[in-house]
């Protein structure tokens, strides 16, 4: 599977974008949001834990996926206690274009929280196997390190939280939708310092969104999630869910894990981890493909 290296990098070289990263097949709650359609975001993902979502995580190749690493405080981070759900609009509802996936490796950022409060809040994980693209299953493509957004970029939030402080989402359980802009980070840090007796702050590795005149913002369960923006007819993930105040107030705006000052993390984390069925073929030694005369199943096993 080494050719996927290449063609499966979903990374933007200056203007140039993946051909296979970041194209839905629609081009068209989080709170004020709306159902979205089938393959409309074919990177968004739940993750689980015992059947049930926990948390949204995003697509970004073949074999990985980006979260927050907060989905995993004062949880386990072993991976065979989670699973993801791809190419799905509702939580639990499996059709032909849905994929359920195990996971191998969890890596939570080093500096997660060390620094300030939901500092380096992004983990990536590593799936057990390759999954195959199809227009409901496809990757977001990363930004390249430093990447601005233009003004004009459409840029939008998906999740499976809860629609406000008080409402669950409810059955079918539809992915919701919600556009929003950016707000400078100076901004945002003005109107949390309205929040009495907190102390939240906006640090350059956050980003700041949201809409103040339909108050669309992330809520519980958006955690993880993609902020996806529009770049020259591909969509690039800039902002993964993290954290914000009170998601029945549009006066607070929500934060998101700026993906772009993590690029380079991430692209090291995807070079230097071994593939899972590289390391499952070295536990077991070489293998010797047999006499095909008389064993052409077993050899056939071997070559897939």
């Amino acid at each position: 599977r080494a050719w996927c290296v290449v063609l499966c990098s979903p990374v933007l070289s200056g203007s140039r974008v993946s051909t296979v990263c970041g194209k839905s097949k629609v081009m068209g709650r989080i709170y004020g949001g709306q159902d979205v359609e089938a393959g409309q975001w074919p990177w968004q993902a739940s993750l689980r834990s015992q059947g049930s979502h926990i948390c949204g995580a995003v697509l970004i190749d073949s074999s990985w996926l980006l979260s927050t690493a907060h989905c995993f405080l004062k949880k386990s981070k072993a991976p065979e206690n989670y699973r993801v759900l791809l190419g799905s609009t509702q939580l639990y509802q499996h059709t032909p274009q849905t994929e359920e996936v195990s996971v191998s490796r969890i890596i939570t950022h080093p500096d997660f929280e060390k620094l300030h409060p939901f500092g380096s809040d992004i983990a990536m994980l590593q799936l057990l196997f390759p999954v195959n693209f199809t227009s409901y299953i496809i990757p977001a493509c990363l930004p390249v390190p430093g990447m601005k957004v233009p003004s004009n970029s459409s840029c939008w939030i998906t999740g499976w939280g809860m629609l406000d402080e008080e409402t669950p989402l409810l059955e079918p359980f539809h992915l919701q939708e919600g556009k929003v802009s950016f707000i400078e980070n100076k901004l945002c840090n003005m109107l949390y310092g309205l929040a009495k007796g907190k102390n939240f702050s906006v640090h350059e590795d956050m980003l700041c969104a949201g809409d103040f005149s339909t108050g669309k913002s992330i809520c519980q369960g958006d955690s993880g999630g993609p902020l996806v923006c529009d770049f020259t007819s591909s969509w690039v993930l800039m902002g993964l869910a993290s954290w914000g105040f009170d998601c029945r107030h549009p006066i607070y705006p929500s934060i998101f894990t700026n993906v772009t000052y993590f690029t380079d993390w991430i692209e090291e984390i995807q070079r230097l981890t071994p593939h899972p069925e590289l390391i499952l073929i070295l536990s077991w030694g070489p293998i010797v493909p047999p006499d095909p005369q008389h064993s052409p199943l077993l050899l056939r096993s071997v070559i897939i």
